[in-house]
């Protein structure tokens, strides 16, 4: 489907732009509140963390602003050298001193001065990847090798590469992405089930085959049973939701980022929200992630073409997914997984690909039908 739009008459999703900046304030503010404590022990500066983020900030909005200028179709170009590139950096973390190991993972490749996590351009390439190969092959959907067979394969390379670093959070997010857009691009639904059974059966086994997944689902159950070690961090969480109450202790005053809660200004910058600000703060999050989700699959919904509808609901899902496994997981609803919450959590390349996703997202709006 091709239709003539005249690309002056529209102007960017405003609405997705507001929120966006939103988020991205309230972060700002937050990874301060929660991070000045720690950098002042570790670095002898309360701002270390603040100087960094504001940093990132300004190369995501570059980024971003790149992007509205750029027409979404060109990024086509780069679909397959972006899968390719996805790659070539994600075997590079198996080469030692190349690829950097924190927290008993390796995620990230040594750029000299500074560290770059793979996989969150992996989630961006990927997409860019499935919307255009679905979008050529549309008319070959309903066929299981062509319409399914075919972009699981090469998705599920991805997914090993990822699942050896190890980072099973992720490998969960890309594969559901792609699920969903099968679905959105027209597969039948009796190969998506079998692709879903597929797909659960060897997550399961990947949870029992590793331990640590395995103590995190039974520290999610019923955390209590080990509060010292695997359920010593959901613990932390509840209490600072439980401490803030409906209006917080102040933006400053939370105790929980005094060495209680590990890594406050990264996965958990949700739970020092709730005990610095309330239900309230934590409701207005809440209420931005939603309305981020519902203007970008409307931008999907108006897209003039397929690659852009494709496009456009796998970049949403990108930040709706991982806002979503992070919120429910620091609230203990589900397992956690140690993402970053997008937008607020402290974090370069995890900041810079969430406002490239915007930009490319804002870039189809302008396109809308």
């Amino acid at each position: 489907m091709n239709v003539a739009v005249n690309r002056e008459d529209k102007s960017p999703d405003i609405i997705l732009l507001l929120v966006t900046m939103i988020l991205v304030t309230v972060g700002t503010a937050m990874i301060y509140s929660s991070s000045s404590i720690i950098a002042l022990e570790r670095f002898k500066d309360g701002q270390y963390f603040l100087k960094k983020q504001i940093l990132f900030v300004f190369i995501g909005m570059v980024s971003m602003v790149l992007m509205t200028k750029i027409p979404y179709t060109q990024l086509k170009k780069f679909a397959y050298p972006g899968l390719v590139l996805s790659f070539i950096l994600l075997a590079l973390l198996f080469i030692p001193h190349v690829g950097l190991r924190r927290g008993g993972a390796t995620r990230w490749l040594n750029m000299g001065f500074f560290s770059f996590q793979v996989s969150e351009m992996v989630k961006i390439a990927m997409v860019v990847f499935l919307a255009h190969l679905l979008s050529r092959k549309a008319s070959q959907l309903k066929l299981f090798t062509r319409g399914v067979l075919i972009p699981t394969a090469i998705t599920s390379g991805l997914i090993a590469l990822i699942l050896l670093e190890p980072d099973f959070g992720t490998a969960v997010i890309i594969a559901t992405i792609m699920f969903l857009m099968l679905c959105l691009a027209g597969s039948k639904i009796r190969h998506l089930l079998i692709l879903a059974a597929a797909f659960i059966l060897i997550g399961a086994l990947l949870i029992w085959y590793k331990g640590y997944r395995l103590a995190r689902l039974t520290a999610f159950l019923d955390p209590w049973k080990d509060a010292g070690n695997t359920g010593f961090q959901i613990i932390q969480s509840l209490l600072s939701f439980g401490s803030g109450g409906a209006f917080g202790v102040g933006i400053g005053d939370g105790m929980q980022k005094l060495f209680y809660l590990p890594e406050p200004h990264t996965d958990f910058i949700l739970a020092i929200i709730a005990e610095e600000s309330g239900f309230i703060g934590v409701a207005i999050v809440i209420v931005m992630f939603i309305l981020f989700a519902l203007r970008g699959f409307i931008i999907s919904l108006k897209a003039p073409d397929l690659f852009g509808t494709l496009l456009a609901a796998g970049l949403t899902m990108v930040i709706a997914l991982e806002s979503f496994i992070n919120i429910a997981g620091v609230m203990g609803i589900i397992p956690l997984k140690g993402l970053a919450l997008p937008f607020l959590s402290y974090g370069g390349t995890s900041f810079v690909m969430s406002m490239t996703a915007v930009g490319i997202l804002l870039n189809i709006s302008t396109q809308r039908v």
